[in-house]
């Protein structure tokens, strides 16, 4: 039985970062796992760090995926899931580092369950990768009603299992907030995401990180609720109040 997991990671200009983030995957302690690393038209020397980083270690597991033009998270995940091979999907953005025990511990959790989806706890960290302390903890369970309100589903702590969820399902819509927007299509579509609370991700966040523009995150989960989900204003408005109140908690 395939039990390798496919991880997604989308690098653009992420030269700085992108060793430790490889090294983070290979010290897993569970080793069925191949990395796709899809270069998305990058400006700097992330294809030749990562391409001298695989003849240096030999490192088999570790899939290039180099394109010339600049395609966007969405697109450049969508080009990593087409070419998987593994039944399990996971995704790590380039800067993010997991815990080793991350995918030991969240296979074991997804079995236990027999869930779908599953998502973990995560650590912010500062720029240089060490861990602020800031631990998010995360609920056993979400709905779609319920993520709707609670966006603490993070990219780099999901799995996703593609014997229970069929893989064009896992496509990711081509717009801004592409990872919360799939989130809800999941969930809207009758599964549930179950959340192991232990911190196993480290959210590295660079000082000029897009998330670290409140008034875009703003505006972003705004035009989810109103063009993707096409909620009601009023409706809108009930889950933004939630959102605000829970994402201001999650920094603070």
């Amino acid at each position: 039985m395939n039990e390798t997991v496919s991880i997604i990671v989308p690098v653009y200009n992420a030269e700085k970062y992108i060793v430790e983030t490889i090294e983070h995957v290979v010290a897993q302690t569970y080793t069925d796992w191949e990395l796709l690393l899809v270069v998305d038209g990058c400006r700097d020397e992330s294809a030749r760090v990562i391409r001298e980083y695989q003849e240096s270690k030999g490192e088999r597991r570790l899939r290039i995926l180099e394109g010339k033009e600049n395609l966007g998270a969405a697109e450049t995940r969508n080009r990593g899931l087409r070419e998987t091979t593994g039944r399990y999907i996971a995704y790590v953005d380039a800067d993010d580092l997991w815990k080793p025990e991350k995918l030991e511990k969240q296979l074991r959790y997804m079995r236990e369950e027999q869930a779908a989806f599953v998502f973990t706890g995560y650590e912010f960290a500062d720029e240089q990768g060490v861990g602020t302390g800031k631990v998010v903890h995360v609920p056993p369970r979400l709905s779609y009603r319920e993520a709707l309100k609670n966006t603490t589903i993070f990219t780099s702590t999901v799995m996703f299992d593609t014997q229970r969820i069929p893989r064009e399902l896992l496509e990711m819509p081509n717009i801004k907030s592409e990872d919360t927007a799939l989130w809800w299509k999941v969930l809207r579509n009758g599964y549930t995401a179950y959340g192991l609370d232990q911190n196993l991700v480290l959210y590295r966040r660079p000082a000029q990180s897009l998330s670290s523009n409140k008034l875009e995150a703003v505006r972003r989960i705004w035009n989810l609720y109103r063009r993707a989900e096409k909620l009601s204003i009023p409706y809108s408005m009930y889950n933004f109040c939630f959102w605000a109140w829970r994402a201001v908690k999650r920094r603070v």
